[in-house]
C-alpha cells in the first residue's frame, strides 16, 4: 500500500476501497450492498441522465484529539437528501438507511482517514439517481443510493484565509420556486460558467443576485453567504437558496457565544455595512471575504486588512473544535463512529 503524504492532500476525487449501495425497486429499498468498484453499470436511457433525477450530499469523518472517529450532523444531511427526493420525484432514502450506509463505508475504508493533526478528513459524498429507462418525461421506478469516500485537505488551498469575490448579475444559480432550495446537480451546473468567468479574472467565487430583482444578496457560489455587524451574524433569506447544515448550525453556535442571529433579505446595498462577510459549507467550514467586486455596478466593497476577522476567526475555531473532538460538543452534533 502507497503511503499517503496527509500534509499534502488535495480537495478531489482518490480511490479507496469500498464503496457501499441500495437499489430501490419494486417498491421498497433493498439491502445494503458493499462494492469494490467505482463504476455504475447503467441503463442508457436513465432517467438520472435525460432529466436529472439526481441529488447528492456531503459530509465528512474527523479524526478527533483522542483517536476517536466522529460524523457531524449526519442526520440532517439523510433529512436534506430525502428533500431533494421528494422535490425531483425520486425515493426518499430513510434516514436509518443513510444513517447505517455512512457508518459501513467509513468503516470499510478505515485506513483512509487521515489522523489529527493535519487539518485533513474523510470526505463522504452520497449520490441518489434515477436508474430506470424512461424516454418521456417522468419519474424512475428505480433508483441507487451510493456512498463512496475519500480523504480530503482544505478546500482552499491557502487554508483560512481571506478571499475576493466577484458579484454575478449575468447568470442565474437557481431561480425563485425552482429547484435551488434543494441539492440537485443542476443546480451546480448552471453556475460553472459564471464560476469559471470569475476565476479568470482572478476572484475566487461569484455571489449571485436575487434572480427576480437583483436586489437581494442569495448564494456565494456553491456556498451560503453570511455578514457580521457588531453582534449580528446575518444571512439571506431567499426561496432559491439551499439551506446550508453549516450555516445552519454557524447560527446555533453563534447564538450560543453571544450573537444576535438574523435570517433575512440582504439588501446588496448592506454590503457596506458590514464588519465582516464570509461564505460557509461542509468543505471550507467558513471561508472570509476581503473583497466584494460588482463590475457592472463599478463597486467594490474591503473588508478587514487582509487577514480573517475576529468574528469569523472565533466561530471556526469553536466550530472546528467541535468536529476534531478538541472542546465538549454541547449541541449534541456529533457522533462516535464504532470500529469493530
Amino acid at each position: 500500500m502507497q503511503e499517503i503524504d496527509w500534509k499534502n492532500i488535495p480537495f478531489g476525487f482518490s480511490e479507496t476501497d469500498y464503496n457501499v449501495r441500495c437499489y430501490y425497486r419494486n417498491g421498497s429499498w433493498g439491502k445494503i450492498e458493499v462494492s469494490s468498484s467505482n463504476t455504475i453499470n447503467m441503463h442508457m436511457a436513465a432517467t438520472s441522465l435525460h432529466y436529472g433525477q439526481e441529488g447528492f450530499e456531503g459530509l465528512k469523518a474527523y479524526t478527533g484529539k483522542d483517536g476517536q472517529v466522529r460524523i457531524f450532523r449526519c442526520e440532517e444531511n439523510a433529512k436534506r437528501m430525502q428533500r431533494t427526493a421528494e422535490r425531483v420525484l425520486m425515493a426518499p432514502p430513510p434516514v436509518e438507511l443513510f444513517h447505517e450506509m455512512v457508518k459501513q463505508v467509513i468503516q470499510l475504508n478505515r485506513r483512509f482517514i487521515p489522523p489529527y493533526g493535519y487539518g485533513a478528513t474523510l470526505y463522504i459524498r452520497p449520490l441518489l439517481i434515477g436508474t430506470g429507462a424512461e424516454i418521456g418525461v417522468r419519474p424512475s421506478k428505480e433508483y441507487l443510493l451510493i456512498m463512496f469516500v475519500m480523504p480530503v485537505g482544505p478546500y482552499f488551498k491557502d487554508g483560512f484565509k481571506p478571499v475576493d469575490m466577484m458579484i454575478c448579475r449575468d447568470f442565474d444559480r437557481a431561480a425563485p420556486l425552482g429547484t435551488g432550495t434543494v441539492k440537485v446537480g443542476g443546480n451546480y451546473a448552471a453556475s460553472l460558467m459564471s464560476l469559471e468567468l470569475a476565476k479568470q479574472k482572478g476572484f475566487s467565487s461569484t455571489i449571485y443576485l436575487d434572480a427576480r430583482e437583483k436586489k437581494y444578496i442569495d448564494e456565494c457560489g456553491p456556498a451560503n453567504f453570511f455578514g457580521i455587524k457588531g453582534k449580528k451574524y446575518i444571512t439571506p433569506k431567499s426561496e432559491s437558496v439551499l439551506p446550508s447544515i453549516t450555516n445552519m448550525s454557524l447560527q446555533q453556535l453563534a447564538t450560543h457565544l453571544g450573537y444576535e442571529v438574523e435570517r433575512r433579505p440582504v439588501p446588496f446595498e448592506e454590503l457596506a455595512e458590514f464588519d465582516e462577510t464570509a461564505e460557509c459549507g461542509t468543505a471550507a467550514v467558513i471561508t472570509p471575504i476581503k473583497r466584494i467586486v460588482d463590475p457592472v455596478a463599478g463597486k467594490e466593497f474591503t473588508y478587514g486588512n487582509g487577514e480573517a476577522g475576529p468574528v469569523c476567526t472565533h466561530l471556526y475555531k469553536e466550530y472546528t473544535a467541535i468536529q476534531f473532538g478538541e472542546s465538549p460538543d454541547p449541541f449534541g452534533w456529533t457522533e462516535v463512529i464504532d470500529f469493530k
